[in-house]
């Protein structure tokens, strides 16, 4: 398992300069027009509800990337704290977080948070290290702090060249290099009731046309 997390942060640093361009759906990741349409309604729901969650005062975001949520987290936060392992994605982010380079899995909150957010994450924690994952962010949390998660809908085929297989898939970068990575797809009712035995309270739904996993709670 340790082979197939180096792989994938190898992934992502990689990917750092064509991440963009899968969100926004554009190049190889270009979409039909109705489509398009589809995805960024999903995408407009989920930002919608992180609006409405309101995470306020010191927010952390583990596995930051290029900063598509950072951006929005700034304007929402008092101050926002971006942990990522890779230095190529943090250097797209925005400049208006504080930044700390360190893998998820091996690291822990230096303060306490009043929300914990992450953004198509958790779908790449494997069964082996979700409690550990999970361990983490409730130590990072202030007494009745809050998460809120977005992530793949468990129906979403909206990724190029994958290839299924258990807990891992196969990303293809535009210069033709493959990579391995885990990829694990959640039913909004399924992660509910995996992370309530953990101290978490989550109410999380997949947007109208699927594509996204979204929503948010407390630690209990």
């Amino acid at each position: 398992m340790s082979d197939l997390l180096d792989e994938q942060k190898r992934y992502y640093a990689e990917r750092a300069p064509e991440y963009d361009d899968w969100w926004y759906r554009r190049g190889r990741y270009e979409l039909e027009p109705d489509a398009l349409a589809h995805w960024q309604a999903d995408v407009a729901e989920a930002e919608a509800a992180l609006d409405a969650f309101a995470p306020r005062g010191r927010v952390l975001e583990l596995a930051a990337g290029t900063g598509i949520w950072t951006r929005r987290l700034v304007r929402l936060a008092d101050h926002v704290v971006a942990v990522d392992a890779n230095a190529e994605t943090l250097a797209r982010n925005t400049p208006e977080a504080e930044f700390v380079q360190a893998d998820v899995f091996g690291w822990d909150a230096a303060g306490a948070f009043d929300v914990v957010f992450f953004s198509f994450w958790l779908s790449h924690v494997p069964e082996a290290r979700f409690d550990e994952f999970w361990s983490t962010v409730r130590a990072a949390l202030v007494p009745g702090g809050r998460v809120f998660l977005v992530d793949s809908g468990a129906g979403d085929t909206a990724h190029t060249g994958t290839d299924s297989s258990g807990e891992g898939e196969t990303r293809t970068l535009a210069d033709g290099r493959s990579f391995r990575i885990v990829k694990r797809r959640w039913a909004p009712d399924e992660l509910a009731q995996r992370v309530r035995p953990l101290g978490f309270k989550l109410e999380l739904r997949d947007t109208a046309n699927g594509h996204v996993l979204y929503g948010g709670g407390s630690a209990s």
